[in-house]
């Protein structure tokens, strides 16, 4: 079964993204954990989720994939925003057990001039002083692009942050495709290489989930703008090998593409019709 679904907006509770993504014909969803550009986090309502949960029982919704704000930035060079970074981390965290069991995926950072080095050094730290044995969440470092000085552009530097990882089991990798694909890694014409490779650096059993995107840029252009499926330099007919690869096709693809919910619904559709069941 294809798990696929979107971005959804939590504003409205957990219950009103589970319907969302129902109407919208999705088995799975992505959701900000509080506002993409930071803040307070909205208070969690247990009977919302309760009747989430249940929703979700009897509709068959796969796991959901949060996503930690876009502001956060664990190996910055200013010690107020990593401390910021650690505690909105460690916040989101144990909002996450209100639903047990799912994925909580963050972009690793800027080291901004620091260096590569000290930026992987600052996000394991951070990881080390946030994750716990007790938590069933399991937090996934997301493939970047390798625009201005992120980390994670690579599949080595994903590697050095987890190497530095105490509680392994909790951590896996989220894989981009436009990302990957901006960060020169050739998943249209070579696919099965790129998995070998990320086999070889990472291993396969740490890759835990899909943001499925094409993207408005060539091959190694290390820019991130996403297209929409079909409407960018991937193209329709690799990503459909993406969700039908024996590799991938049971992790949740979640859609991350510039769209209103009718487009949504159709990359859904369009989609679940591709899938080689």
């Amino acid at each position: 079964m294809l798990k696929l679904g979107n971005h959804l907006s939590s504003s409205k509770g957990y219950k009103a993204m589970g319907e969302a993504a129902v109407k919208l014909g999705a088995n799975t969803f992505a959701f900000f954990t509080r506002n993409p550009r930071g803040g307070k986090a909205k208070e969690i309502n247990p009977s919302d989720v309760e009747a989430f949960l249940q929703l979700a029982q009897e509709q068959g919704l796969q796991r959901l994939v949060a996503h930690a704000p876009y502001t956060l930035n664990p190996c910055s060079a200013d010690p107020d925003l990593r401390e910021f970074a650690r505690n909105t981390f460690a916040d989101d965290l144990k909002r996450m057990e209100y639903t047990p069991g799912n994925y909580y995926n963050f972009h690793p950072g800027s080291h901004v001039k620091q260096g590569t080095e000290t930026g992987i050094t600052f996000i394991a730290e951070m990881l080390n002083g946030v994750l716990t044995e007790e938590q069933t969440t399991t937090v996934l470092l997301e493939t970047m692009s390798g625009k201005g000085t992120e980390v994670g552009r690579s599949f080595e530097e994903l590697r050095a942050i987890l190497d530095r990882v105490e509680c392994q089991e909790k951590m896996g990798v989220c894989l981009d495709t436009c990302h990957v694909w901006d960060g020169g890694y050739d998943i249209v014409n070579d696919l099965d290489g790129v998995l070998s490779e990320f086999d070889r650096i990472i291993g396969l059993e740490r890759l835990k989930a899909i943001h499925l995107n094409d993207s408005l840029n060539d091959l190694d252009s290390h820019k991130d703008r996403h297209a929409r499926i079909g409407e960018g330099k991937i193209g329709l007919e690799a990503l459909v090998r993406v969700i039908n690869h024996p590799e991938l096709r049971e992790l949740p693809f979640i859609l991350e593409t510039p769209n209103d919910d009718a487009g949504y619904a159709a990359e859904i559709a369009l989609l679940k019709s591709k899938y080689i069941e």
